[in-house]
């Protein structure tokens, strides 16, 4: 994460810091959206592109549970089904909280580097903190359950990473155009709108941005209602699933 935002910094500064008339006209316009407040948004942003880093993790781990029958042993050493899936649930939640920490301190020092002065407004934007947490649970959550049903590691990742990157993509672009925007209902969509895009993007379109950042408490709790669903209906399948 630290270089991913370093690479978005380094080009915007690349760009600013060119002393041609049209770069000028380009920092007027745009401004600095690494400093604060926006500094909070724009990390969030650049960092939630890259959510499926941590999710080949989550994948992993999970489907190495099933490759090598760990958790058949910890149910005979006298563990519960349901403490097994509350143990990868632990595990999501700790990765989702070092990652929003690394988030939190990038943002952080990089909005410090970027401030030219003292302004009060420093954590106006902070609550994407909290966005940006769950949306990352969100995510690995959904990863935690691709790797959870399929059981293969590099079947589930392919798998998931394509419904990532290309599926959710295409199906969204679509029904955003034929049909009202109903790809925000989509998994892993649904999360991605809780962090819209930076300020200094929104003045190519500003009333998209307004009709995003008005929808984002709408995602926040079809997040949470879609999360919930999911580490239950986990809960529910691993008491019926044999261990094999």
């Amino acid at each position: 994460y630290p270089a991913i935002n370093y690479g978005f910094y380094k080009i915007y500064e690349d760009i600013m810091g060119n002393p041609t008339e049209a770069a000028q006209m380009a920092k007027m316009f745009i401004g600095n959206p690494f400093s604060f407040p926006e500094a909070w948004h724009t990390v969030a942003f650049a960092s939630s592109l890259f959510t499926f880093i941590p999710a080949v993790v989550v994948i992993m781990f999970i489907s190495n549970e099933y490759t090598y029958r760990t958790h058949r042993q910890n149910i005979i050493d006298g563990w519960s089904r349901s403490q097994f899936v509350t143990s990868k649930l632990i595990d999501v939640l700790i990765i989702t909280l070092i990652i929003t920490v690394l988030y939190f301190i990038i943002a952080l020092v990089t909005g410090i580097n970027n401030q030219e002065r003292l302004i009060k407004n420093t954590w106006g934007e902070a609550h994407y903190i909290a966005l940006f947490a769950l949306q990352t649970f969100s995510q690995l959550s959904i990863a935690f359950l691709f790797g959870f049903l399929i059981r293969k590691a590099f079947l589930a990742l392919g798998i998931f990473l394509f419904q990532y990157m290309i599926l959710e993509n295409i199906l969204a672009g679509y029904l955003y155009a034929k049909a009202g925007d109903q790809g925000r209902f989509l998994p892993i969509e649904m999360s991605d709108r809780l962090i819209p895009m930076p300020t200094f993007m929104a003045r190519l379109n500003p009333e998209r941005y307004k009709s995003l950042v008005a929808s984002i408490p709408q995602h926040v709790v079809m997040t949470v209602i879609l999360t919930t669903i999911i580490w239950a209906f986990c809960y529910w399948l691993n008491k019926r699933r044999d261990l094999k």
